[in-house]
């Protein structure tokens, strides 16, 4: 049910010419100069008031959606390598979007070492998973190497890039808007949280609510 009326946020993002070739650096720069800059720090509900310190940047390619992550923390946390695994008990930062060509939406979870899951939704509980071949053209690109990490203390950062191909999204090129949310979580994390770009208006956390996602428009 939901608790009260909810306004969803609105950006409009800006063309990049292409990070095809470009290294994880390189992408994070452009991203920086050319990205448009929002807060994920939407705190939903009460019951866990910790807020990482969360910056992103949001763009787009003739091909893809690119959304970059900065996050300042006070625990570090990854124990998920695989693909598909829990990536949203560690340190995690997600993308769902709506399904731009019917009904659904995806969501797209990465963890702080880049373990990826991601899938074609109808609810929280009903999914078609990505296998590896889908998977490996969603890119990412992070800080931290791919292994597992455990580190307390505040001020920590760290930060990831996705580019997720508007191919993935069942595109042929880019739309002119989209419809989504960006989160940041940890749940089995020392402090749990749960943030979101545009505001939830649920009673309990739950990032799967397309009727809360923001809009992005895409200007040419």
């Amino acid at each position: 049910m939901k608790k009260e009326k909810i306004t969803p946020k609105e950006i409009t993002i800006r063309p990049l010419k292409s990070v095809e070739g470009l290294a994880g650096d390189q992408v994070r720069s452009l991203m920086l100069a050319e990205g448009e800059a929002i807060k994920v720090d939407c705190l939903n509900w009460p019951d866990f008031p910790y807020a990482p310190n969360v910056d992103c940047r949001v763009a787009y390619t003739p091909e893809a959606l690119v959304v970059m992550f900065d996050v300042e923390e006070s625990h570090v946390k990854a124990v998920t390598l695989e693909n598909n695994g829990p990536v949203w008990e560690d340190s995690c930062v997600e993308v769902f979007v709506a399904n731009p060509c019917g009904e659904g939406y995806f969501n797209f979870e990465v963890n702080c070492i880049g373990a990826l899951l991601a899938a074609s939704r109808r609810s929280r509980t009903e999914a078609n998973m990505f296998d590896d071949e889908r998977l490996a053209k969603v890119c990412r690109y992070g800080s931290l190497p791919h292994e597992k990490v455990d580190s307390k203390g505040d001020g920590q950062r760290w930060w990831m890039v996705e580019i997720i191909p508007f191919e993935v999204l069942g595109l042929e090129g880019a739309p002119e808007q989209l419809r989504a949310n960006f989160y940041k979580c940890g749940d089995n994390c020392e402090r749990t949280h749960f943030l979101s770009w545009s505001p939830i208006g649920l009673p309990t956390p739950n990032f799967h609510c397309p009727d809360f996602f923001g809009a992005i428009k895409l200007s040419k």
